[in-house]
C-alpha cells in the first residue's frame, strides 16, 4: 500500500487536491488553473512527441481551435459545459484525422514544418475572420455553465474554486486514462515505431496507422485543454494558435523529460507558467532566463530534471525494444 502513495500519479493528485487550502489567500487560484490545463495539454502532447517521436511544433492548432469551437457551439448550438467540451474535443480529433492522412507519412523535420505550415494557416484564419471568430478582439461571452447530469441536479462552477476541482476531476481522469494507454499494447507500439519504425513494419504493424492515431489522440487532448482555458478566461483567442506558442508546449515536455519520463510534462507545465509569471513581473525579458534554462537542461540533463531521477518510467519498454 505505502508503495501506492509514492506513486507520482498519487502524488500528483494529492497536490492539487490541497493545493487551494495554501494558495486561496494568495490570489493564484487562475494561475493554477492554468498549470493543470497545460499539464492535459502537455501530456496529451507527449502521446505525439515522447512517445511517438513526432515533433509537432503546431500544436497550438488543436488547442486554438478547442477554444474556439467551445464558444461557437454555446454562443449557437447549446448554453452549457459538457457538450461545448466534447465538441471540441470531437472537432479537433476530426481535425487531425484530416490533416494526419497527410503528416503521418512524415517524419522528422518535415513532419514538423507542416505541421508549423497548418497552424499559421489557421492563425491567419481565426485572425482574420472576424464574423465567426471575432478576429483581433478573439470570440467573448464563454461562460462556465453549471455541470448538469441528466437533468437531476447540477453543480455550479462559475466560483474559481469550484472550477478549479472542475479542472482538477478532468486532469485526474486525463492521467489516468494516457497512463492506461501508454502502458497498453497501443503505447508499445507507438513506443516501438518511435524508436525504429522499419523493424516495426516488419513484425507486421502499420506504422502510418499508429502514427495517425497517436495525433488524433494527441489533437483530442489539446481540444479539451483548449475549451477549458476558453472557459477560464471566458473567451478564445487567436494567439494560442501561433507557432511561436505551440513551442512553449514543446519547451515543457523537453524541461521536465517527457520525451523518456510520463511525468515530465508536470513538471514542466508548472517550471514554465511559474517562470512566465514571476520572473515576467521582474522584466519583459523573460524568454531569456527561459532559455537559460533550456540551455542548462539540454547540455547537463538531456533527459530532463524527471529523466535525470528516472522517476515515472514506463515499465515494459526494454522488452518492446528486445522484440523489434
Amino acid at each position: 500500500m505505502v508503495r501506492y502513495f509514492r506513486h507520482p500519479m498519487f502524488i500528483t493528485f494529492a497536490v492539487f487536491l490541497i493545493l487551494p487550502a495554501f494558495i486561496m489567500k494568495l490570489g493564484f487560484m487562475t494561475l493554477a488553473i492554468e498549470v493543470m490545463i497545460w499539464i492535459i495539454f502537455a501530456m496529451g502532447y507527449n502521446i505525439l512527441l515522447g512517445y511517438t517521436g513526432l515533433p509537432s511544433f503546431g500544436h497550438g492548432l488543436f488547442f486554438g481551435t478547442g477554444a474556439y469551437i467551445c464558444g461557437l457551439i454555446q454562443q449557437h448550438i447549446i448554453a452549457g459545459t459538457w457538450i461545448p467540451i466534447l465538441g471540441s474535443m470531437l472537432f479537433c480529433g476530426m481535425i487531425a484525422g484530416i490533416v494526419g492522412l497527410f503528416l503521418a507519412r512524415k517524419r522528422g523535420i518535415y513532419f514538423a514544418l507542416l505541421t508549423i505550415a497548418l497552424t499559421q494557416l489557421f492563425f491567419f484564419i481565426a485572425f482574420l475572420w472576424d464574423g465567426v471568430t471575432g478576429g483581433e478582439d478573439g470570440l467573448m461571452g464563454i461562460e462556465r455553465y453549471a455541470l448538469t447530469f441528466f437533468g437531476l441536479f447540477s453543480i455550479p462552477i462559475e466560483g474559481i474554486l469550484s472550477y478549479y476541482y472542475f479542472v482538477f476531476v478532468i486532469l485526474m481522469v486525463s492521467l489516468i486514462l494516457l497512463w492506461k494507454m501508454v502502458h497498453s499494447p497501443l503505447g508499445s507500439v507507438l513506443y516501438a515505431t518511435k524508436q525504429n519504425e522499419v523493424r516495426a513494419k516488419y513484425l507486421g504493424y502499420n506504422s502510418v496507422l499508429y502514427k495517425w492515431i497517436a495525433l488524433v489522440i494527441s489533437a483530442i487532448f489539446a481540444g479539451l485543454a483548449g475549451a477549458l482555458y476558453a472557459m477560464l478566461m471566458h473567451g478564445a483567442f487567436a494567439n494560442p494558435m501561433h507557432w511561436t506558442k505551440s513551442g512553449d508546449v514543446v519547451m515543457m515536455v523537453l524541461i521536465g523529460g517527457g520525451l523518456t519520463n510520463f511525468f515530465g510534462p508536470i513538471l514542466g507545465a508548472a517550471i514554465f507558467i511559474a517562470i512566465r509569471d514571476i520572473i515576467s513581473s521582474i522584466t519583459e525579458h523573460w524568454y531569456l532566463f527561459y532559455g537559460l534554462l533550456i540551455v542548462f537542461i539540454i547540455l547537463f540533463l538531456p533527459e530532463g530534471i524527471l529523466g535525470y531521477f528516472r522517476v515515472g518510467h514506463a515499465s515494459g519498454r526494454e522488452e518492446v525494444l528486445e522484440e523489434v
